[in-house]
């Protein structure tokens, strides 16, 4: 029994819900996106909500269960409200500045890194020290956050680079001097 596969995903008003051969399409006020269905599970419209059911009771159906109906609810929610990561830069001299579709950070090598930002997908940057990554796709939205993170991880000895929001560090001790 799948608890998340079994909750019904509600459609707001002015969002169309396409179900076609293993895929799921919906478009809403933010864009239009898609999702595929695995083969055993079927999506129905029942007023105006949308149900996953699965075809048997096998073990990869049951596990595929919530997965299918969370990504279609995601896309839901995505064309609706659309999803966002915030991200903080921290260090003397680091920061990110928006230049035509590419964002250009400056994080203490020797070189700006120039970040080209992806189709369907939105930064901003707020007093040079924060960036808000927003989109429809929660799944790119999430792996943009990711890259942009791992062009200067977060340094555990002085706390300097990039991190989300929120994130808490755990500042190591450096050597001691011989004593």
């Amino acid at each position: 029994m799948s608890r998340i596969g079994n909750k019904v995903i509600p459609i707001p008003s002015g969002v169309k819900v396409n179900i076609g051969a293993g895929l799921v399409e919906v478009q809403g006020p933010k864009g239009k996106l898609s999702s595929r269905v695995p083969d055993g599970i079927q999506f129905s419209m029942i007023d105006g909500r949308l149900v996953a059911k699965r075809a048997a009771e096998t073990k990869q159906l049951r596990a595929l269960h919530g997965l299918a109906r969370s990504l279609v609810a995601n896309a839901v929610r995505g064309v609706t409200d659309g999803f966002q990561k915030e991200l903080e830069i921290f260090g003397i001299g680091y920061r990110a500045e928006v230049r035509g579709k590419s964002v250009v950070f400056s994080l203490g090598f020797s070189h700006p890194i120039d970040f080209q930002i992806p189709s369907g997908i939105n930064i901003t940057v707020e007093k040079q020290t924060k960036l808000v990554v927003s989109g429809t796709d929660k799944q790119r939205v999430g792996q943009t956050a990711a890259t942009i993170r791992s062009l200067k991880k977060p340094d555990p000895y002085k706390n300097k680079g990039i991190r989300y929001a929120g994130e808490t560090l755990k500042k190591k001790v450096g050597k001691t001097g011989a004593k």
